[in-house]
């Protein structure tokens, strides 16, 4: 049955456990969530080795905070050479000798699953549902995977209630913890200066790609200038629809590839939009809200838990709907006294429902859960 994580001041975190995170993709909101979560365990007293491929920004900042990374060579993609990327995490598997393996999006939760086959608990987080990406074939196969492999997984977590129910939609009946995304607050904060009020800036950060939609912000773009002349947007990130988008962008709408620090993008905006086609709970638009930013997503997954309570009417809209989008976006650059308001209740409520501190301590309930579990049924250990 899914099960909601404890809140916190619950049990402590399970210190001393040694955590396996297996980790494909490097780069984006996977690898914030992996980083901010390790951060947090190497604090508490976890035994953290982190197994990903090398030369990304996640191998990068882990080993800058102290973490061990372990080099895991692996695709983004499914394909021909998942047997290979499954041999070696099994390797790695047995080299570290871990309490709980932890696998983070698709890639990594097939390898990590057909490497353990439940030896060892094996925790999955989906990171948004790899069957919402494809279609056709692919989308039957991986819907029939995902559960097939619930025998290997001692829990999935699940980052929304809107992630969790596309799951059991698609028949996967894992034991399933919600714990919603959380972000760093002592970095992202509101700065002193309210939105501004002259020409608006709005700004959508996101890996450039299908899923994050910045092609329906752009035809939705032209509305927007043509209500609102003077407003500017900013593309924060890279990715495969990098040149696509470029080709059909106004001079009005600058590209500024990946930054090292979005935040203090956010804290230049006055909107951040995010229109993705799916997601688990996008980190962006949590981002944004921390540092006192208003925002306009879309109506997938966990985008209208991730919203400040009455926030849905003004910054909700379906995906893929240019024109619901450009309403939208246009009535809250015409109306910044309403940014301002929406700005100061979307901070608060970041503030007080996700911090990155409570998402960490619901991970280690899960992980104290399953390693019990594992104690109590006496599973044979992995083999060296």
């Amino acid at each position: 049955m899914p099960t909601r994580a404890n809140a916190p001041g619950g049990p402590g975190p399970a210190e001393g456990l040694s955590v396996l995170h297996l980790v494909q993709p490097v780069e984006g909101g996977v690898a914030r969530v992996v980083t901010d979560l390790v951060r947090d365990q190497l604090r508490s007293g976890f035994r953290v080795t982190v197994a990903c491929p090398e030369g990304g920004p996640l191998s990068t900042e882990l080993t800058r905070l102290g973490a061990r990374v372990c080099p895991w060579q692996a695709t983004r993609s499914p394909g021909p050479a998942l047997l290979g990327e499954t041999l070696r995490a099994a390797r790695l598997v047995r080299h570290v000798r871990p309490d709980v393996v932890h696998a983070h999006s698709a890639k990594a939760g097939v390898a990590a699953r057909l490497a353990v086959r439940g030896r060892v608990p094996t925790v999955f987080q989906p990171h948004a549902w790899s069957f919402e990406a494809v279609g056709g074939l692919v989308a039957l196969l991986s819907r029939a995977w995902e559960r097939a492999a619930v025998r290997w997984t001692s829990r999935v977590v699940c980052v929304s209630e809107g992630e969790r129910a596309t799951g059991l939609r698609a028949g996967v009946r894992a034991s399933c913890s919600v714990i919603p995304n959380g972000v760093d607050l002592e970095h992202y904060n509101a700065p002193d200066t309210p939105c501004g009020e002259g020409a608006p800036l709005v700004v959508c950060v996101g890996r450039l790609c299908r899923q994050k939609g910045q092609d329906v912000l752009l035809r939705a773009w032209r509305d927007i200038h043509a209500s609102v002349p003077g407003a500017h947007l900013v593309l924060v990130g890279d990715g495969p629809d990098l040149a696509a988008l470029r080709a059909r962008a106004p001079g009005s709408v600058s590209f500024v590839g990946s930054v090292s620090d979005t935040a203090a993008w956010y804290r230049a905006a006055d909107l951040v939009v995010l229109p993705s086609r799916w997601e688990g709970m996008a980190l962006a638009p949590l981002e944004a809200m921390a540092c006192g930013r208003p925002v306009v997503v879309t109506d997938v997954g966990g985008s209208a838990e991730s919203l400040a309570p009455g926030h849905a009417p003004l910054c909700l809209v379906p995906p893929d709907a240019p024109d619901a989008l450009a309403h939208a976006v246009t009535h809250l650059l015409t109306h910044p006294s309403l940014r301002g308001v929406l700005a100061r209740q979307g901070h608060e409520h970041v503030s007080t429902t996700h911090d990155v501190r409570q998402t960490a301590r619901s991970i280690a309930e899960v992980y104290r859960d399953v390693a019990a579990l594992q104690r109590s049924e006496h599973r044979e250990p992995i083999s060296q």
